[in-house]
């Protein structure tokens, strides 16, 4: 998995990681289906919390403090994109993994607990599911449906529930899902 070493360096928490790595895998999906760079889309989505640790949740420093270590880590490349994903202080997203890691970060705590409402497993979460706790508010909190939505610039939202879902079953033993 490119970056995870580097992610291991800064990031310890095991959920924190599972996030990154479920994030990650949903932008390769998403970039298969946009025909775009799936290693790029990866890359973005396993570091672009790096330095969540290090702030200590603090969202003046979040994405700032992962573009130095990107860029000291020689992931120059990314280092940008990681640091405006933070949406509390950057927004108006236009490029198309801009707009993928907004929807993907917050779509993969969704996606995982709608597995977990089903005994862990991934296979029985349909797009029908994902689109009924969607809506649900109090389900998946920390889930930004703004944010989901961004998707709609590059893809229709239920195609993006259906490629959130392969991403998350791509990466169900890491996850710890059945």
């Amino acid at each position: 998995m490119y970056g995870f070493e580097v992610l291991r360096k800064y990031v310890k928490d095991e959920s924190l990681v599972k996030h990154c790595v479920a994030t990650a895998s949903i932008m390769r999906e998403v970039a298969r289906e946009l025909n775009d760079n799936e290693e790029l889309y990866w890359v973005v989505g396993i570091l672009h919390d790096i330095d969540y640790e290090i702030c200590g949740g603090d969202m003046t420093k979040h994405g700032v403090l992962a573009e130095e270590i990107l860029r000291r880590e020689g992931f120059e490349e990314i280092a940008e994109i990681v640091k405006r994903h933070n949406h509390h202080i950057f927004g108006n997203y236009e490029k198309p993994i801009e707009i993928a890691l907004q929807a993907s970060d917050s779509i993969s705590g969704l996606i995982i607990a709608c597995a977990l409402v089903k005994d862990g497993k991934i296979a029985e979460v349909s797009v029908k599911t994902v689109k009924k706790k969607f809506k649900e508010k109090s389900f998946a909190a920390g889930c930004d449906g703004d944010r989901i939505r961004q998707i709609e610039k590059l893809m229709p939202l239920e195609k993006f529930f259906e490629v959130a879902i392969k991403g998350v079953a791509n990466v169900r033993d890491f996850l710890g899902l059945k």
